[in-house]
């Protein structure tokens, strides 16, 4: 089994921190304490390396990461950063999100599911380590295609530098914001998060970096 992170210990006692409610019985980390238990232990025992990144738990694989274990208010979950790469042929994985392409998760509400489960997801983490070591890539340009908000083409306008900065990211960093910035129905709202942005993206910041 590898190594635990005290920084996890952490975590698993007071919370990510990202909320009000951390170190409160009310965070949502407190509310699956032996099913994010189950999960760490499991993924030690597989032999990935530890580590908080985005305030959660991650786990890597010769610095690559393979896997986040998080907790939310209706479920805590196992979430593969290539998951849509992984076997799946009984349907166990899920998309985080209508347009996710290359994270899969399962979702858990107790410990009763995460052991029915565990051989899967012992599977699972053995082919994601199999998959990073191929250097196999998730093909995003099946969507890359996204249409660019009327009020960032009027930034652009605005600061040509902002432009040159936002072609210059990876194509996977300009998805998040263009999914970002359109998730927001009022123009008002769109306008507020690109202002928000742009440091990072000036910066060659990604959204979560």
């Amino acid at each position: 089994m590898s190594q635990q992170n005290p920084l996890i210990d952490t975590y698993l006692t007071i919370g990510c921190g990202r909320c009000p409610l951390v170190n409160t019985p009310e965070c949502k980390v407190h509310t699956w304490p032996n099913e994010l238990q189950q999960l760490r232990e499991i993924v030690l025992d597989c032999g990935l390396t530890e580590e908080l990144k985005w305030s959660v738990p991650c786990y890597t694989h010769n610095k690559k990461n393979i896997l986040i274990v998080a907790a939310f208010k209706e479920y805590c979950s196992i979430s593969f950063f290539k998951g849509s790469l992984l076997k799946d042929p009984k349907g166990i994985l899920e998309k985080p999100g209508e347009n996710s392409q290359a994270a899969r998760l399962i979702r858990f509400t107790s410990v009763k599911q995460i052991d029915k489960l565990e051989k899967a997801i012992r599977g699972f983490i053995a082919d994601a380590i199999e998959l990073e070591n191929s250097g196999a890539k998730v093909d995003f340009s099946a969507k890359q295609n996204l249409d660019l908000p009327e009020e960032l083409l009027a930034k652009f306008d605005e600061l040509p530098a902002l432009r040159s900065a936002f072609n210059a990211l990876t194509p996977g960093r300009q998805r998040g914001y263009l999914l970002f910035f359109s998730a927001a129905k009022q123009s008002t709202t769109r306008l507020a998060r690109i202002d928000k942005c742009k440091p990072l993206i000036l910066a060659g910041k990604g959204l979560h970096d």
